[in-house]
């Protein structure tokens, strides 16, 4: 990696479940979710560069898939990245110091995948993934994208998709 380059994972929350009288931001997951969030965090430590800090919905589904993630970085729980537009993430990842080399947010769908097509500049990026990712972001979906500036200078078009991963 070279210098000030960074590298943003988008993550969305691991299957949830829907029990009766239970309000939406309070859902946990399925049990599928929770097999499946353990195996995102095992295709993270694998295949993405450590990461340094994480963004994460306050949702009980999103906090949950990063604890089962077993990701040990430090992470910001915010209510504001639930029922967040783009902007609004692209505001948060924005405030990152740039000493954060690998951001992980954990969030929620139709933003994450906004977000990542949003970001991934239409020179570079991987196409087969930003295909994938426009049909579909299922849940526990990865999505990798490299930034070669600041994260405060992060923009639309201003990144590279580099993949897309469902973990089953």
């Amino acid at each position: 990696m070279t210098a000030g380059q960074h590298n943003l994972v988008l993550l969305r929350h691991a299957k949830s479940d829907y029990p009766e009288g239970v309000a939406d931001h309070d859902r946990p997951l399925a049990a599928r979710g929770i097999r499946e969030a353990g195996l995102a965090g095992e295709w993270l430590r694998d295949n993405v560069p450590t990461i340094d800090r994480v963004l994460c919905s306050s949702a009980t589904r999103t906090r949950q898939t990063l604890d089962l993630t077993q990701i040990t970085a430090p992470a910001s729980y915010l209510d504001q990245l639930y029922g967040a537009t783009p902007g609004t993430m692209i505001d948060e990842i924005n405030g990152v110091t740039d000493a954060v080399t690998t951001l992980l947010v954990v969030g929620h769908e139709p933003t994450i995948s906004q977000v990542a097509l949003g970001l991934a500049a239409p020179d570079g990026s991987d196409d087969a993934a930003a295909e994938q990712i426009s049909m579909k972001f299922p849940t526990s979906g990865i999505a990798v994208l490299r930034i070669p500036g600041s994260w405060a200078g992060l923009e639309l078009s201003g990144a590279e998709l580099v993949s897309f991963h469902v973990p089953r």
